[in-house]
This record gives C-alpha cells, sequence and structure tokens, in this order.
C-alpha cells in the first residue's frame, strides 16, 4: 500500500521524538549528498530494517516498525528526473520518507514481492530523511536501501 501524507506544517523529527519519549533505540546509517544524474544509479547502502515505533502513529497511512532516529539521510540538487526509494529483503520491509517539504510518503509491498518503492515525481532539492521499517514488531532484517532517478531496484 502506497500513501502520501502532507504534512507541510509538521516535520517528523518533533512527532518522532514525542512519540519516543525515552526509548534508548536508535540506529543511523548514515547520508550522501547526491545530484541530478548520479552515477551509480541506483545509489545502495546496507541497512538493518525495524524499530520500535508503530509507522501508524506517524500517520494512519504508514504501516511497519520503524527506528526513532532516520535510518539515512539524502541531500539530492534535483533535476528533472523523478527520484525513487526502495528497499529490497527477503523480510518484508515497509519504508517511510519525509521530502524537503515536510511531505510524508509511506510504502508497503508496491516493489517486487514484500519490498516497499516510494517514487517521488518532479522531487525539490533538499534533504530527505528515509527510515526502513519492519512489517512485523521485534524483526529487525539485513536490507538494502537503493535510491535511483531511473525506477532500478
Amino acid at each position: 500500500m502506497k500513501a502520501l501524507l502532507t504534512a507541510s506544517a509538521l516535520l517528523l523529527a518533533p512527532v518522532m521524538t514525542a512519540c519516543l519519549a525515552g526509548s534508548a533505540q536508535a540506529q543511523t546509517y548514515g547520508s550522501v549528498s547526491l545530484r541530478a544524474g548520479f552515477t551509480p544509479d541506483p545509489y545502495r547502502v546496507s541497512i538493518t530494517s525495524g524499530g520500535a515505533i508503530n509507522a501508524n502513529t506517524i500517520s494512519s497511512g504508514c504501516r511497519g516498525w520503524i527506528a526513532n532516529t532516520m535510518d539515512y539521510q539524502v541531500h539530492y540538487a534535483a533535476g528533472s528526473f523523478n527520484l525513487s526509494f526502495s528497499s529490497t529483503s527477503s523480510s518484508d520491509t515497509t519504508l517511510v520518507v519525509q521530502a524537503p517539504n515536510g511531505n510524508l510518503y509511506c510504502d508497503d509491498d508496491s516493489g517486487n514481492g514484500l519490498n516497499p518503492i516510494v517514487t517521488i515525481g518532479n522531487p525539490q532539492s533538499g534533504s530527505y530523511s528515509v527510515w526502513v521499517g519492519s512489517y512485523r514488531n521485534g524483526e529487525y532484517a539485513q536490507s538494502t536501501l537503493s535510491i535511483s532517478e531511473l525506477g532500478r531496484q
């Protein structure tokens, strides 16, 4: 299921902080700066999915369990391409992506098999925060986060 949630006045970080007072779980795998036309495409990074936060508490359109801090941040200089975020894993993963304008994009299973994919048309330049979730509570799975302008996973 794919969902776009408009949250221009609402930034995810304060919501996550409010939802997680006292939680010690955190995982940040880093960041990357990408410019339109980047190579290699897709850009890939290994991430362990999951966390203690029910993504449904962020919005009813989100699924899975995510970490209390973003897994990865993408600083993107936009061009005339769509921007896709996907996760591949042998487990059932989900995605939450916050765009620079605060809009939230969530997905579960729109990619191949049980893999999520979020494609943003006409993306803006700025920082995208990405959470790779696990569909089942307590599951932490090895996954690959892919970022592409060509729609490849």
